[in-house]
Order: structure tokens, then C-alpha cells, then sequence
């Protein structure tokens, strides 16, 4: 096998945090929850980012900004978000352009949430801990963050505009309780 053959099936290693799911959290959850099968564990289905910018109505350079910010955190190109219906109160009429997101899965998904829970999250000012009550009733964990300058993959000094930006972590949990469970094995600091 020649010397390029080889460089192209390797492949790129597997996430830190994945590693950690299948051979720590997993066997936890099972005993935790009395599962016979690993498949049957509750786990990480996909991370939504959401970046509102109400400022596009008046400024569209501000949405260009979000989409590029947003590029930069996740490596992946954003899909801008759009009015659903007028509001006449704030300017705002259907189909206009008010945010944009990305919803990373499998590798991408696994990278980031490390980054999140041992980067971003120490980062934010009187850090305490994230809520436990922030969950959705299904499993699913929500959170915000009122600046992306936490994020060390920003260059501050391009920065034109500080966005803040919402996290939805999505899982296969059936309840809050497995919800929970599964992202304080995966290391989420959650408040005591």
C-alpha cells in the first residue's frame, strides 16, 4: 500500500468527549436507569445555536456580522432565520431576516459541547453553574449566553457587534431526570 493510501484512510481521532459518553457514561446510565441494552441509554441527538439580531431590521451589515461570528464559533455556515409574521410595532414585516443558526451533529456536535463545558462556560463572568431547571420536559437542556466574546475563537478587535446567543441541547431522553443524568456523566456544570 503506497504511503498515500494510507494518509487517506485514516481518519481524524474521535472526540474526547465521545470517548468519555461510550465508556463512562453509558455503563452509569444503564445501572442508573436499570437498561439491559446500551443502545437503549439516553444520548446527545444534536446542538442548535440561535443568534437573534434585531438590529438586521435596521442594519443589515448586523446580520452579515452574526453570520460570520457565528461561522467562526461552530466551522459550519450558518442558515439565516426569518420573520414568520409582522409585527408593526418593531418595523417588521414576514420574510425579513431577524437571526440566524446552525444545528451541529455527530463529530461537530461532540467538539463543540467540550469546548462549551471546559472553555466557553469558565470564561463567563460570576460563573455559578448552569440551572438544572432549564430543562424542557422531554430531556432537552437550554441555555444563553448574553455575549459570544466568552468564545476564545473570536478575535475581539473585529468584533463589530456583540450578539448574544441561545444553546439548545437535544437529546433522546425520555424525562429531565435521564436528561439531566446524561449531560452532568458528559461533565455539564450544573448548580448544586
Amino acid at each position: 500500500m503506497s504511503e498515500t493510501a494510507e494518509t487517506t484512510t485514516q481518519q481524524s481521532p474521535r472526540p474526547r468527549l465521545k470517548t468519555q459518553f461510550e465508556q463512562q457514561v453509558v455503563p452509569r446510565l444503564m445501572e442508573r436507569f436499570g437498561l439491559k441494552n446500551p443502545l437503549a441509554a439516553p444520548r446527545l441527538a444534536k446542538v442548535v445555536l440561535n443568534m437573534g439580531v434585531g438590529e438586521a431590521v435596521a442594519d443589515p451589515n448586523a446580520l452579515n456580522d452574526a453570520v460570520e461570528t457565528l461561522r467562526e464559533i461552530t466551522g459550519q455556515q450558518p442558515v439565516v432565520t426569518r420573520a414568520r409574521g409582522s409585527v408593526a410595532g418593531f418595523r417588521l414585516r414576514q420574510g425579513m431576516p431577524v437571526g440566524c443558526k446552525v444545528t451541529l451533529r455527530r463529530k461537530r456536535m461532540y467538539e463543540f459541547l467540550d469546548r462549551l463545558i471546559s472553555i466557553v462556560l469558565p470564561r463567563v463572568r460570576d460563573f455559578r453553574g448552569l440551572s438544572p431547571d432549564a430543562f424542557d420536559g422531554s430531556g432537552n437542556y437550554s441555555l444563553g449566553l448574553e455575549e459570544v466574546a466568552v468564545f476564545p475563537e473570536l478575535d475581539l478587535d473585529k468584533l463589530k457587534n456583540i450578539f448574544g446567543l441561545d444553546i439548545t441541547i437535544v437529546t433522546t431522553a425520555q424525562t429531565d431526570q435521564e436528561g439531566f443524568e446524561l449531560l452532568s456523566g458528559l461533565g455539564v456544570p450544573f448548580r448544586q
